[in-house]
């Protein structure tokens, strides 16, 4: 099988635009739903938004950073990321990677810098694991698209 550098790079773009809303929607269920795991994550994340920072109620309904504001980012960046693979928007895909980025990012600080931590409840890491391959996931499509990117924001009039 021949595999030219193009064809290497659309299979990635599509493998990296594949996994990532594979995670995120797998992960609405339980961000929606109430689920244990997420009222203990983000109970800790308020804990420690009230004890550190005083700000009592951010990770928890209605707070600004509620697991269905998340979930809800999480499901933009996912529709985002497929329609640019399956509509004729294909910049779509790289706006979609660049939410998804943003929302990993905060994930790994807060797994890194709180209470969190990297194990949460004896899971082995795995879940900062995830979030550590969405984040070189979305970079690349960030970088992949950042011609599209610039086209967008530098469109001349």
């Amino acid at each position: 099988m021949n595999l030219t550098k193009e064809k290497l790079c659309k299979i990635t773009r599509w493998g990296l635009s594949l996994f990532i809303p594979f995670i995120f929607l797998q992960s609405l269920v339980f961000k929606f739903t109430d689920a244990p795991e997420t009222q203990h994550i983000f109970g800790t994340l308020d804990q420690w938004a009230a004890d550190v920072l005083g700000f009592e109620g951010v990770f928890l309904a209605p707070g600004i950073f509620n697991q269905y504001v998340v979930g809800s980012t999480e499901l933009v960046a996912s529709v985002l990321l497929l329609a640019g693979l399956f509509t004729r928007f294909k910049w779509l895909n790289p706006v979609g990677a660049l939410i998804a980025l943003g929302v990993i990012s905060g994930a790994i600080f807060f797994h890194l810098f709180t209470p969190l931590g990297i194990d949460v409840q004896g899971d082995g890491g795995a879940l900062f694991g995830t979030a550590v391959a969405i984040w070189i996931a979305s970079l690349i499509l960030v970088y992949k698209g950042r011609a599209e990117l610039c086209s967008l924001i530098c469109k001349k009039a």
